[in-house]
């Protein structure tokens, strides 16, 4: 059945501001140097005592690339020096150990997230040792309960080693694609074929991976709406089960790679307005479904049944169908949600270095949540993943009265509802067809610590 998601530019141009993204809440700003090893390790302990201690998941941070992606934000080290990624590999292994530890024997890893930098940057024999030494300190649950994935960039690999990437464990795959169009990767440093990308998606099909993903950016230089449209038709071509279309962040004052994009290239702000709405029309016509925020899937992808039968969740990969877990953060950068905490490794590699030789976890700060914030999180969640707020669910959960509690949010959200984006009623929020590109506006509404603090955010639509 087509997704049917009302476009209205005016409403998109007035809602279009900075905000979260609400991977978690509280949001990553809120993170303290104060929440240190020890209050990690408390937190893993208390996890292990819960009357029904969650299964395992971990995200493994690879920051290595081969060569700078100019529109790149996140943290990575640009190196042809192979022996670096050993080096490192040999420090992951030791935190894995030292991780694998504070958690019970008895708990499953259920769900494995692969990210970067570029995880391919690593050998097929690199990536076999890391997920043996993964196995052996969190005990890999039986391959039909797992959703092991991993990001892969089309320029490091060959189809023969896709399928050596099926047999390691990995079950799923997200390939960046970004966009296909020459003039485009040419301005962002980032030079593919078409004919690469289709070759490896194929050897993922015949290699057995239960979902392919694909990843584009809209916003880049260059761009225009004909130069995208020709790299969605291809995509659609493609049929991958989901697709990622992220808008692009253009911030040369903090990204330093972003320096080398020519001012003259970058598109004009409406020009991302009409990519967006492109990119909706075309991938909905096309039959995917829109889970919320950038993804697409298939009816018949788990993102989409989940999203129809109330489970799906968030955490810090976006969209899941195993986010009720405790999530292990391994590598420099790499966060992670265990019990009621958030935690994050140091970001330098020496550091990271430094405190594994010492026998320490590379926490470098963290926040325990409180009971506010456990009530917030919840309505969060529960909007963005469901586009409905049930206040007496809410209620029952957390011992208050929703319109109470929340009149100032409330009030607030009466402006979305007037312009016809949400449904308020005596006893929930509903989001609307025409609201539900604006679900971060929403949410917005129920963050305590925005406008208090430090935090640069990307815009909601």
């Amino acid at each position: 059945m087509q997704d049917t998601l009302p476009f209205i530019r005016p409403l998109v141009e007035k809602y279009d501001r900075p905000g979260p993204r609400y991977t978690s809440y509280p949001t990553a700003p809120q993170f303290q140097a104060a929440f240190a090893e020890d209050d990690y390790r408390a937190e893993a302990s208390r996890s292990n005592r819960a009357a029904t201690p969650k299964p395992l998941s971990a995200y493994v941070h690879i920051p290595f690339c081969e060569s700078l992606c100019y529109y790149c934000a996140c943290n990575k080290i640009i190196t042809h020096n192979r022996e670096r990624a050993a080096e490192y590999l040999a420090w992951l292994k030791r935190e894995v150990e030292l991780q694998g530890a504070l958690f019970d024997d008895s708990r499953r890893m259920t769900q494995l997230h692969l990210g970067g930098g570029t995880p391919t940057y690593l050998s097929n024999g690199q990536l076999g040792e890391l997920m043996g030494a993964l196995d052996d300190a969190f005990h890999f649950a039986e391959p039909e309960a797992r959703e092991f994935s991993l990001e892969v960039d089309p320029r490091t690999v060959t189809p023969e080693q896709i399928h050596e990437l099926h047999f390691l464990g990995f079950n799923r795959l997200s390939f960046g694609v970004q966009d296909f169009d020459a003039r485009v990767q040419e301005a962002v440093n980032r030079v593919q074929s078409e004919a690469q990308v289709v070759e490896l998606v194929r050897a993922a099909r015949e290699a057995g991976f239960q979902s392919v993903s694909v990843d584009l950016i809209y916003g880049l230089p260059l761009q225009t709406v004909a130069s995208f449209d020709a790299t969605l038709d291809k995509i659609i071509r493609l049929r991958p089960d989901r697709i990622a279309a992220y808008s692009y962040a253009h911030l040369p004052e903090l990204f330093k790679a972003q320096r080398l994009i020519r001012p003259e290239d970058m598109p004009p702000p409406e020009r991302k307005i009409e990519l967006l709405e492109l990119t909706i029309r075309r991938l909905t016509e096309a039959g995917y479904a829109y889970i919320g925020m950038d993804h697409f899937a298939l009816p018949e992808d788990e993102l989409s049944l989940a999203k129809e039968n109330g489970t799906l969740q968030r955490n810090f990969q976006g969209y899941s169908t195993h986010a009720d877990c405790d999530l292990i953060g391994l590598g420099n950068t790499a966060i992670g949600k265990v019990g009621d905490s958030y935690s994050q490794n140091v970001k330098e590699t020496a550091q990271y270095q430094a405190r594994l030789e010492a026998g320490r976890l590379p926490v470098m700060r963290g926040y325990r949540l409180n009971a506010d914030d456990l009530l917030r999180r919840d309505v969060i969640n529960a909007l963005m993943c469901h586009g409905r707020i049930d206040f007496a669910a809410i209620e029952a959960d957390h011992d208050i009265d929703f319109r109470n509690y929340f009149a100032d949010a409330l009030a607030e959200l009466e402006e979305m509802a007037d312009d016809g984006l949400l449904a308020i009623d005596d006893g929930s929020i509903a989001v609307l067809p025409a609201g539900r590109l604006m679900m971060r506006n929403a949410a917005m509404a129920f963050d305590a610590y925005l406008g208090h603090g430090p935090g640069r955010y990307s815009r909601t639509v």
